[in-house]
């Protein structure tokens, strides 16, 4: 396509509009320079902590309209791992939270790339996030995947302490 750059950055395709669209009025109005935010409102993410939820949505982004990696925001349990009915174990009592539960939670991983002071991007497979207590901590002990170094910017070093891989 002529009047567009395209640029490799590890494993991320990075497509830069050489001119704007008023100088070619074939480009699209929103060019790729111009893409939606990260995680907003109603945006649904992953849950990667043993605290008992699975898919928590967003509904409300603290000091911005959207999070990036690192941003604390408050999010409601929209699925969670159901709890038996007989039996009280230790692995049962690890379920801290339930269906409609709102908790605070940070977010670990994005698929909207972000770019590091190095100049190389990072994007994941999914959005995903780990639940927090009021005092900032997480609620789960363990863990469950990837996250992304820029939590350890962000002052929330017991997440990146608790995960198998930072990447």
């Amino acid at each position: 396509m002529e009047g567009w750059e395209v640029h490799k950055c590890d494993r991320l395709w990075i497509l830069l509009d050489s001119c704007t669209p008023r100088q070619n009025p074939l480009l699209p109005a929103r060019t790729p320079l111009h893409l939606p935010a990260m995680i907003q409102l109603k945006s649904l993410l992953n849950v990667i902590d043993n605290s008992g939820a699975k898919v928590v949505e967003c509904i409300k982004v603290f000091g911005s309209k959207s999070a990036s990696l690192g941003d604390v925001m408050t999010v409601v349990v929209k699925e969670a791992r159901p709890l038996p009915t007989t039996g009280v174990t230790a692995a049962n009592l690890a379920n801290k939270v339930r269906k409609g539960d709102v908790r605070r939670a940070v977010v670990v991983r994005t698929r909207k790339e972000v770019r590091r002071p190095d100049g190389r991007y990072i994007r994941f497979d999914d959005n995903a996030c780990v639940l927090l207590s009021n005092a900032g901590q997480p609620l789960g002990t363990r863990v469950l995947g990837v996250v992304a170094n820029e939590l350890r910017m962000k002052k929330h070093a017991k997440v990146v302490s608790l995960a198998p891989k930072v990447v």
